[in-house]
């Protein structure tokens, strides 16, 4: 607990203050430092919108001046008790006890505050953003704590390149500098550095009892890079055509004949990395040695091929699998991780499934390795985080993924891993890693699927959390390409009732729980007809776009249903928390499109039906040994009888039910 501490305001209030540590949280010196900016902030020019959910249930926006709107919020944060942050329960990690919110800052909290109908990357008069910022993150710290959040997960918070953008803002996986802040996410108004106001976001989400989780950028950089000046060798380097300096309009991923795909596809399904099929002669003919001197130029940073000519850092696409073909990432560069003349090239044999030929200790690039490594624990020590997603972990060579948790975990003991990998079955156990990104979201959209993964999980058991979600900001939206916003919102409340019940981490995507249906990037599971209607200027992951908090898609919000449900797996935290084998178990209901869940546990016994259909009611029914008894949904409270053995039940389009099912009763016919 803090003692009293010293608050700042537009009158410049004075309190008692005290510099406390404690539990890897501060006093909040750096809160107090945004408050005194704020008051000497410069008064208002012109209209300033706020959107009321941030603010409370209603929806619609209030004028307001964000001097006071900002330090009221600031204020109302640090006269409140701290709350202690969530502790694991035995030896599990904290992160099995995450409810999670995922913020991409420029975007979660961007919003068209003059109301001149577009958000400008560039500030209002007054020195206030439209885009997402670090103080408006904060003041949204509450409404995040009312859903029943326990940790934010901040998708990359660094500097983007300026070279070759996608986008009018660039991607955040095009990384200029891994220490430098985004100077985007910071408030001109305050005068202050983006990492002051990155601290005092972190040191506000801590008073809220919030643990901070930050996705990190190990496998790419910008085409601008500042490591490229220094250290050319760290990257791939192509013979340019031309005398624009442009990569030859030839470079695109490597081509496989069936055949060879094939084998590809076999070997790697296999874990057989030795001898795995190489791009064509020519395609590796495109790529050069990495040249002494470089210059940066219009499209990135160029320098001498040998024997003449001009090379250019290689930009990125996808690598896995082979033949995939999402759009080409021209503002990214992938790292060099290993130093070999027979693997000179991209492809997914030299970024991803590793060549055992290639992947060997006299090949790591280990001057680049231990810069890698070196990046943790430096947010750790400025920031104070509690956490970090590796952005492509499953592409980075295993030592260095050790070498990256081992540093980290040195500092501090209990800082968590999450790993973007789907697969969280026992196999996962012993990586260090805490989490996975599961496989969720992938077979989410069928019954059927869905059922093959839970009764794939209840036979292998659960051997590290996953993440409980149907979206990320590589996915389509739930609500993507419905015909109705209110089909997506009952899709909504069938996947969030399901994954409030598996040994999962529950997952919030911004936006989710307001229905945004558009995409922030054509990630995984796109299709040739996305790509057409989604260009880089109308993805958030690469513009300034927002979502529509104004009118939440003219929608009741999803809040109270979230946050009722987050409380139900509260009180059965130990049931729902068992990952161990048998612990998921499906029983029969007559109807293909409603899908039951039964968790047992020692002393509880929790059982889930739910229809997956998001545009149809459905009506089906369980039977149980006993001949009558009652069972309240503790969602609606709707209390439900079973007569003859059989329970009826009729269910809206995406309605859920959860029963406290008797231990007596927990036998419903499988």
């Amino acid at each position: 607990m803090y003692a009293g501490f010293t608050i700042f305001s537009g009158t410049n209030r004075r309190r008692n203050t005290s510099t406390t540590k404690t539990d890897n949280r501060v006093s909040p010196t750096h809160l107090e430092t945004i408050l005194d900016a704020l008051s000497r902030a410069g008064a208002r020019r012109g209209p300033y919108l706020v959107p009321n959910v941030w603010r409370g249930p209603e929806t619609g926006v209030s004028e307001t001046d964000p001097v006071r709107h900002f330090t009221h919020c600031l204020e109302t944060l640090l006269e409140r008790e701290p709350v202690p942050q969530v502790e694991p329960a035995g030896d599990g990690s904290w992160t099995r006890e995450s409810v999670v919110y995922n913020l991409f800052v420029r975007l979660t909290t961007a919003f068209d505050h003059d109301g001149d109908g577009v958000i400008s990357p560039d500030p209002l008069p007054g020195g206030f953003r439209e885009t997402g910022t670090f103080l408006k993150s904060i003041s949204l710290l509450p409404y995040i704590e009312r859903l029943g959040v326990n940790t934010i997960y901040l998708l990359p918070v660094t500097a983007p390149g300026e070279k070759k953008r996608k986008g009018n803002l660039g991607s955040p996986y095009a990384v200029r500098n891994p220490c430098t802040i985004d100077p985007l996410l910071g408030e001109p108004a305050l005068g202050l550095e983006p990492e002051t106001e990155f601290m005092a976001f972190v040191e506000a989400a801590h008073l809220v009892g919030m643990r901070v989780v930050q996705e990190f950028v190990f496998r790419t950089t910008s085409v601008d890079s500042d490591w490229i000046a220094k250290h050319p060798d760290w990257y791939y380097w192509l013979r340019t055509a031309g005398p624009d300096r442009s990569v030859p309009e030839t470079y695109a991923p490597p081509e496989f004949d069936p055949e060879t795909l094939a084998t590809i596809y076999e070997k790697v399904d296999k874990r057989e990395l030795s001898g795995l099929p190489a791009p064509s002669a020519a395609y590796r003919a495109r790529f050069t040695e990495s040249p002494k001197h470089v210059e940066l130029s219009e499209n990135g940073y160029t320098g001498a091929a040998p024997g003449g000519g001009e090379s250019i850092v290689a930009t990125a696409f996808s690598d896995w699998p082979p033949d995939d073909r999402q759009p080409p990432w021209t503002d990214v560069a992938y790292l060099k991780m290993h130093r070999h003349p027979e693997f000179n090239y991209v492809a997914y044999n030299t970024i991803r499934m590793y060549a055992e030929e290639l992947d060997r200790p006299e090949y790591r690039n280990r001057a680049l390795w231990d810069a890698v490594t070196g990046i943790i624990p430096f947010f750790q020590d400025t920031f104070g985080i509690d956490g970090a997603m590796i952005d492509m972990g499953h592409a980075l060579p295993g030592a260095l993924k050790s070498a990256v948790m081992k540093r980290a975990r040195e500092k501090n003991p209990r800082f968590a891993f999450w790993d973007e990998d789907f697969d969280p079955s026992p196999a996962r156990r012993g990586t260090g890693v805490d989490a996975v990104f599961g496989s969720l979201p992938f077979v989410i959209q069928d019954p059927v699927y869905i059922r093959g993964l839970l009764n794939y999980l209840n036979r292998t058991g659960v051997g590290v959390p996953f993440f409980g979600t149907g979206e990320n900001h590589n996915t389509p939206r739930i609500c993507h390409n419905l015909a109705g916003i209110e089909s997506g919102r009952n899709r909504s409340r069938f996947i969030f009732g399901l994954a409030s019940v598996l040994p999962a981490i529950p997952f919030i995507h911004s936006g989710m729980e307001i229905c945004e249906s558009n995409p922030v990037n054509l990630g995984l599971n796109f299709t040739a007809k996305d790509r057409e209607r989604w260009g880089p200027e109308m993805l958030p992951l690469f513009s300034a776009r927002g979502y529509d908090w104004k009118t939440c898609n003219g929608l009741e919000p999803l809040h109270a249903f979230i946050a009722r449900l987050l409380a139900i797996r509260s009180g059965y935290r130990e049931t729902v928390l068992d990952g161990s084998p048998g612990s998921i178990v499906l029983p029969f209901v007559s109807s293909p499109e409603m899908l039951a869940v039964m968790r047992t546990g020692e002393r509880q016994h929790l059982l889930f039906v739910g229809n997956s259909d998001h545009e149809n009611s459905a009506r089906g029914f369980m039977e149980f040994q006993k001949k009558s008894f009652t069972l309240t949904d503790m969602v609606s409270g709707v209390v439900h009888t079973v007569t003859n053995s059989r329970l009826e039940l009729d269910m809206d389009p995406g309605g859920c039910v959860i029963f406290d099912v008797p231990a007596q009763q927990d036998d419903s016919r499988q």
